[in-house]
């Protein structure tokens, strides 16, 4: 079982609610993603100190996600956090021309996968990560174009 527990410091529509769903639709295809999700809602500046502080890089992300047990000697209910920049989302939204929501829902679940292992760095990895993330986007009611 995943359970979201949602933060925000910054103004947006969304609630524990919607992320909860997403994040269910999530764990049913990655039997893996279960435990307790912080999730936490940033601005372009947070993000963008996150971003140079553990990646190098002075621009906002989109979704940045740090998994609890990593160096897998640490055990607990706490799979880690996602930090998801809403301004970001609605730049992207308008740049893929897809609804914001749809936007949101893939990078909490591209955030999910990256916190039980999954990575695109190569090409392999890459195709099974993004075969999960567009299955739950269609689950969801999306119509996948983004990653196909």
């Amino acid at each position: 079982m995943i359970k979201i527990n949602y933060n925000s410091n910054i103004k947006n529509k969304y609630s524990a609610k919607d992320l909860q769903k997403i994040a269910l639709k999530t764990a049913r295809k990655e039997k893996k993603i279960m435990g307790m999700v912080e999730v936490n809602m940033v601005g372009d500046k947070e993000m963008t100190k996150l971003n140079f502080n553990y990646r190098g890089k002075k621009c906002p992300t989109d979704v940045l996600s740090f998994a609890w047990e990593e160096d897998k000697t640490i055990r607990s209910k706490i799979l880690g956090q996602i930090y998801i920049c809403y301004p970001q989302i609605k730049r992207q939204a308008r740049e893929w021309k897809i609804k914001e929501q749809e936007e949101l829902s893939r990078m909490l679940i591209h955030g999910l996968l990256h916190l039980v292992g999954h990575d695109h760095i190569k090409k392999e990895q890459a195709k099974k990560m993004f075969k999960i993330q567009e299955e739950v986007i269609n689950e969801l009611g999306y119509v996948s174009q983004k990653f196909i």
